[in-house]
């Protein structure tokens, strides 16, 4: 006796986690099975990604699929690196031609405080400064410079209390 698999329940809502790049689809053979077992097809998926992705072309983003009734909704969720390469609004690169890119903009201090707004919820930081020290740091390690001062600076300032963050 074989008996089916049983019946997927329609208001049952699935989420995926796909890390791809903008713009792209990303290849059947990553999604498929991911999407097999929820009964979607990868390559419409792909697609619907690409086209949410169209923004952020050449950078690595999340993609957070929501998946209710066979139907996939894509969304991308922010990460700080992403945000940042974006707000020094580097030309879009080739990713099989240029390697090891340097990011040596600047960025304002108003652009880097509304980055940190959009990464409050990810952040560990009780305080809004914080969460500005958190998106400082992934601008050192990206090698960024803001209001043309090197990041270990503005730390070493909120620190200090000589820098007062505004309130989120």
């Amino acid at each position: 006796l074989s008996r089916m698999p049983p019946k997927l329940d329609p208001d049952a809502i699935a989420v995926i986690y796909v890390r791809c790049t903008g713009g792209e689809a990303p290849g059947g053979a990553v999604l498929a099975p991911k999407c097999g077992p929820l009964g979607i097809a990868p390559k419409k998926v792909g697609d619907d990604i690409a086209k949410a992705t169209k923004d952020w072309a050449g950078l690595k983003v999340t993609v957070k699929l929501t998946v209710q009734n066979r139907k996939a909704t894509a969304e991308i969720v922010p990460s700080a690196s992403s945000l940042i390469i974006k707000a020094l609004k580097e030309p879009p690169r080739d990713r099989k031609k240029v390697k090891n890119i340097l990011h040596n903009g600047d960025i304002a201090m108003n652009e880097l405080y509304e980055i940190c707004r959009k990464m409050r919820f990810k952040s560990m930081a009780r305080e809004f400064s914080g969460t500005v020290k958190e998106i400082l740091g992934t601008c050192a390690s990206i090698g960024c410079t803001i209001d043309g001062e090197e990041p270990t600076h503005w730390q070493e300032q909120i620190d200090s209390g000589e820098l007062v963050c505004p309130e989120a």
